[in-house]
């Protein structure tokens, strides 16, 4: 009987080592990694090599308590990678996602239009900064119709999330610097007012310098890491001009007076949409400038930059290219193929 007792402890000790060995095992098999700044949860995992809606789905459920029910990445956080599949090394897995178009998830979007699919190579290693103006305790320029007020900031979002969108679609990497949680992509004609932007999630100041220096400051931030990967990176700042209700206005683009690839931008724009009227409105012809302006952000932000004044938001005829959901889409588009064409004069 002793004997049989000693076997019996024997036997509960190396079981006890076996599945401690198990548990050391797997838990040593998990890998951990932190964003980068700006950082979205498909990018972030793109980048450790787990593309795919798969590895985002798994990830959601082993980071459940760190994302404390958001979709989005915190500085400094440590995440659990989703484990690789067996005999695929992280090499292959990378050579594999590279050959596939794929799709990349962006909140900021809106639920419906969150997964957005990579349909065309064509801005592959190019980088944007989209800046909608003003935004949290700012409005900008504001409009009416009749008794509706119409606020710069949330038309210019509006359009600077279409336009991302766009250029992701292309295959283009795209930091958006004002974000609104809750607004995502919208079809309304007049969009709802409020101060929830950030400048990717830090409170926007009041003070106007201020504000521009955070934007810039952030800009920068990404700009000097984006760079060593991206050979074609540039910033592109939307707002809404304010003029007189008789003064109707074609869009207008700025660039830094001493900015050669900002002028040549500028003017591809400008080109691209020249073209689209001569198509759309043959009869009408196109107004807009090119124009130096010693402008803020363009003479602080790193990258080479446009400045976009859409219209004019007192104007009655201009209020339709904002207030017009397939406006503010052809707005996004043209902007997005104007991108495109100055890409492909820089290869």
């Amino acid at each position: 009987m002793t004997n049989n007792g000693n076997m019996k402890r024997i036997f509960c000790l190396l079981a006890i080592l076996f599945c401690t060995f198990l548990v050391f095992e797997v838990s040593a098999q998990e890998e951990y990694a932190t964003p980068k700044a700006g950082e979205g949860i498909s990018a972030f995992l793109e980048r450790n090599k787990r593309p795919g809606k798969a590895c985002y789905n798994e990830f959601m459920k082993l980071n459940e308590k760190r994302l404390r029910g958001k979709e989005e990445l915190r500085l400094g956080v440590k995440y659990i990678l989703p484990p690789l599949k067996k005999g695929t090394s992280a090499a292959a897995s990378s050579k594999s996602a590279a050959g596939k178009k794929g799709s990349v998830r962006e909140r900021l979007f809106g639920k419906k239009l969150a997964d957005v699919k990579v349909t065309s190579n064509r801005l592959q290693g190019a980088c944007f900064y989209v800046v909608s103006g003003h935004g949290g305790p700012d409005p900008g320029a504001i409009g009416k119709i009749g008794k509706v007020e119409l606020h710069e900031d949330e038309y210019a979002y509006d359009v600077a999330l279409r336009l991302a969108r766009n250029l992701m679609q292309e295959g283009a990497e795209v930091r958006i610097i004002i974000q609104d949680a809750k607004d995502g992509i919208r079809d309304d004609r007049y969009l709802s007012n409020s101060k929830r932007e950030t400048c990717m999630g830090e409170a926007i100041p009041l003070n106007q310098v201020a504000r521009l220096q955070q934007r810039c400051a952030k800009i920068n931030e990404l700009y000097r890491k984006d760079r060593q990967k991206y050979k074609y990176c540039r910033a592109i700042f939307l707002h809404v001009d304010s003029r007189s209700k008789s003064a109707q206005t074609d869009v207008f683009f700025y660039h830094a007076p001493k900015s050669v690839l900002g002028k040549k931008l500028a003017v591809t724009m400008k080109e691209t949409f020249e073209s689209k009227y001569d198509k759309h409105q043959p009869n009408r012809g196109f107004e807009g400038t090119v124009s130096s302006r010693n402008l803020y952000v363009l003479l602080k932000a790193a990258p080479t930059s446009v400045f976009v004044e859409l219209g004019n938001i007192q104007n009655t005829f201009d209020q339709r290219r904002f207030v017009i959901s397939s406006n503010r889409q052809a707005l996004a588009k043209w902007m997005m193929e104007g991108f495109i064409a100055d890409y492909k004069r820089t290869k």
